[in-house]
């Protein structure tokens, strides 16, 4: 099993199980799992976060909706990133202890925000799966930054040169990569499922 799909209690790979492909999505489905996305504004990370939810049947957390609502409500105007990390956790905790599977999108841009997930995959005997999300082009990552459109009520989108001065630490960790530069979504989610699957 490859290094970076980190199990906290044993449990037996489709193979073993006598699954076959066509029920690789009920195997992931049926086990409660913390599968985390990381990676800069404008590589796709939300597409295939949303598009990996959807055929999992699983919790989506998207981090930039309950940091946005927490800078609406006025309660909290600093450190609106940490709380909002948080609640994220509170949130996948709570669905892994239900036995679901948990998709946590956000832009982890720290080895700090990542370690935190894999704690709550400590604490609910969960397992995790680290997905980063990159765009190698970079005229293709800026073309998307500077055309994609709002969907979060009232959010600022992220201009070029704020992605471009972002803290983004390397990750000093195995973990599944996606290079979205030449695929679309469709080869994108498909190029994931299949690095799931080896290393089931």
């Amino acid at each position: 099993m490859a290094a970076w799909f980190w199990w906290n209690r044993t449990a037996r790979s489709p193979t073993a199980a006598g699954y076959s492909e066509d029920y690789f999505e009920d195997y992931f489905e049926d086990f409660d799992m913390l599968i985390v996305f990381g990676g800069l504004p404008g590589t796709g990370k939300t597409s295939l976060a949303r598009a990996l939810a959807k055929r999992l049947d699983g919790v989506y957390l998207r981090i930039d909706s309950m940091e946005q609502a927490i800078r609406s409500s006025g309660a909290l105007q600093d450190q609106v990133a940490d709380a909002g990390y948080r609640a994220g956790c509170a949130v996948a905790a709570d669905n892994l202890r239900l036995g679901r599977t948990v998709i946590a999108d956000a832009v982890n841009p720290v080895a700090a925000a990542r370690q935190a997930w894999r704690d709550i995959a400590g604490q609910t005997d969960a397992a995790i799966l680290e997905v980063e999300v990159v765009c190698s082009d970079t005229k293709e990552h800026r073309r998307r930054v500077e055309t994609r459109q709002p969907d979060i009520e009232g959010l600022r989108q992220p201009t070029w040169a704020d992605v471009m001065a972002r803290t983004y630490e390397p990750w000093d960790r195995d973990r599944i990569v996606i290079d979205t530069a030449k695929a679309d979504l469709e080869k994108s989610i498909n190029e994931l499922f299949s690095k799931m699957r080896d290393s089931s």
